[in-house]
């Protein structure tokens, strides 16, 4: 005798054919449909200091050539388009995947942003991107004798 358990609590939700409902569970909870259903988007940090505002994204496994950066205004858009193809053909596959990823993220740059002299550097695996301020919105700090 074999006893099957079945979850009183979805069955109150649906009302349908349970074990219906678990095959269709099991299938798109399976890594295979979770991983290529989820949105990657990258980490971002943005931080300021006196004269720079700064960005970086955990990007790694991606080369300097994969990113495009543009500026269309006072918007800043990072964007990676890559492809993978295995062309391997010493081997008969029974199974053979193909990698496609991109993403894009945008940031407002402030009014006190210089975009003329914006740099970007990619090191193990972070994109750095250094935004200076202008003169006039740099941080003036001075001493204060008190008398």
């Amino acid at each position: 005798m074999t006893l099957v358990k079945f979850n009183s609590e979805n069955n109150k939700k649906t009302n349908s054919m349970p074990a219906f409902n678990n095959v269709f569970d099991s299938i798109f909870n399976d890594t295979f449909f979770s991983e290529r259903m989820v949105t990657r988007v990258p980490a971002a940090n943005v931080s300021e200091s006196a004269d720079h505002f700064h960005i970086e994204l955990a990007v790694p496994g991606l080369a300097k050539e994969d990113f495009k950066l543009k500026l269309e205004g006072d918007v800043l858009s990072i964007s990676v388009e890559q492809s993978h193809q295995d062309q391997r053909q010493e081997r008969s596959y029974a199974k053979r995947e193909y990698s496609y990823s991109s993403f894009v993220r945008s940031f407002t740059l402030p009014e006190s942003a210089n975009a003329d002299q914006i740099q970007a550097k990619y090191d193990s695996g972070i994109l750095n991107i250094d935004i200076p301020k202008r003169e006039e919105a740099k941080m003036v700090t001075r001493k204060i004798e008190i008398q």
